[in-house]
């Protein structure tokens, strides 16, 4: 059996997202491969190469790849996948627009967000805002799946694959990028970070994120990461939500400030190694996924948090 693992990556940067998901592709069995799509990406091919058990490295250096632009990409992974027995990617943004285009033009069945690989043809994913597990087993040939990142170990480094140029796709010319804004942080992004904090509806603005959440963040070297409640109100942009339609995340310390614990929330964090709830209603969810819960108000705890840690930080 053969993988083809679709790279995660920004054109400089290799990012974690596709280590992890390198761990699921190997548990298939078999060589796998990586594709790094991408313009001026030769760094992140080297990268990739030095990933642990990784066969071969093929580089489409194209200026079509260079903004995610779902078309084209599409169509390069299809006309490599006759040489693969399945094509794998992680669970993000950029693979959830790209995946299931390849599965319809392939003409095959996505399994999404798996979590576990049972057998080459047998996988677990997590259904109902993670409150059941599903068993699924692909009778497709030719298997499309990504992989929930959050609960693969990052695979190692220490291979030499080889490197490949590969030819550019016939572009579908459905689509055409045209501008794009980035936002800039120096804080962590969310589904790489070891420590998140995160605010929920009790925040009550804008403003209150400013005050009370970035500055223990800051602290902390942590990511900002926001309930869907917090971001449809306004209170934080669409890119920090955590949750079942925000990032899935797993660091090492989630806090979780005025977040009463919806399953859609929890769906989305309760991975993380340790969790921290700050709420002042003792009867809120969150306390039952917790490993440690504080019963106060948000607004004085905070404060008093961000004191102790200047305190550790001199």
């Amino acid at each position: 059996m053969t993988t083809l693992l679709i790279a995660e990556h920004d054109n400089a940067t290799l990012k974690e997202a596709t280590a992890k998901a390198l761990s699921a592709a190997l548990a298939l069995g078999g060589e796998v491969h990586v594709l790094v799509a991408g313009t001026g990406c030769a760094a992140v091919a080297e990268t990739a190469a030095r990933l642990k058990d990784v066969t071969k490295v093929l580089v489409a250096d194209g200026a079509a790849y260079g903004h995610d632009v779902a078309e084209p990409l599409a169509a390069l992974i299809v006309s490599l996948a006759g040489s693969y027995d399945a094509i794998v990617a992680p669970a993000t943004s950029r693979a959830k627009n790209v995946m299931p285009r390849v599965a319809a033009l392939l003409d095959v069945m996505q399994v999404s967000e798996i979590t576990k690989v049972v057998a080459p043809d047998t996988f677990e994913r997590p259904i109902y805002a993670g409150n059941a597990i599903q068993t699924v087993k692909a009778k497709d040939a030719k298997k499309v799946i990504t992989v929930r990142t959050s609960t693969f170990q990052v695979a190692g480094e220490g291979g030499a694959a080889a490197v490949e140029t590969v030819a550019a796709a016939a572009d579908p010319a459905l689509s055409s990028f045209v501008s794009e804004e980035l936002a800039k942080s120096d804080r962590p992004e969310l589904t790489s970070a070891k420590i998140i904090i995160s605010g929920g509806r009790a925040m009550q603005s804008r403003e209150n994120f400013t005050k009370y959440i970035e500055p223990v963040a800051d602290k902390l070297g942590a990511g900002v990461g926001a309930s869907r409640a917090a971001v449809d109100a306004g209170y934080a942009p669409n890119d920090w939500q955590v949750g079942q339609t925000g990032k899935v995340v797993a660091p090492e310390l989630y806090i979780a400030v005025g977040i009463s614990g919806a399953i859609q929330h929890l769906a989305g964090m309760k991975d993380s190694k340790v969790i921290v709830a700050i709420n002042k209603d003792e009867e809120a969810p969150i306390f039952q996924v917790a490993d440690y819960g504080l019963v106060a108000d948000l607004y004085q705890a905070l404060p008093e948090l961000n004191e102790e840690l200047g305190k550790l930080v001199r």
